[in-house]
């Protein structure tokens, strides 16, 4: 099963993750990094199928898929 993994300290908060998520389960947190962005993470990662589509248009490399 694949799961989503973001490297909180790297994401600027740009939402271009979860513009492009087809399961639209990617969301912008309550909770900011140390450098006071709004993080992105996983809402639902039962329903991640690992199209890496995320990881793909995330300009600083916050999001890798383990399969």
């Amino acid at each position: 099963m694949p799961k989503p993994v973001f490297h909180e300290e790297r994401c600027k908060g740009c939402e271009l993750c979860t513009v492009v998520c087809p399961k639209k389960i990617i969301a912008l947190s309550d909770r900011m990094n140390s450098i006071g962005y709004r993080i992105s993470s996983c809402i639902d990662e039962s329903k991640c199928i690992g199209c890496m589509i995320c990881a793909k248009a995330c300009p600083d490399m916050v999001i890798e898929i383990h399969k």
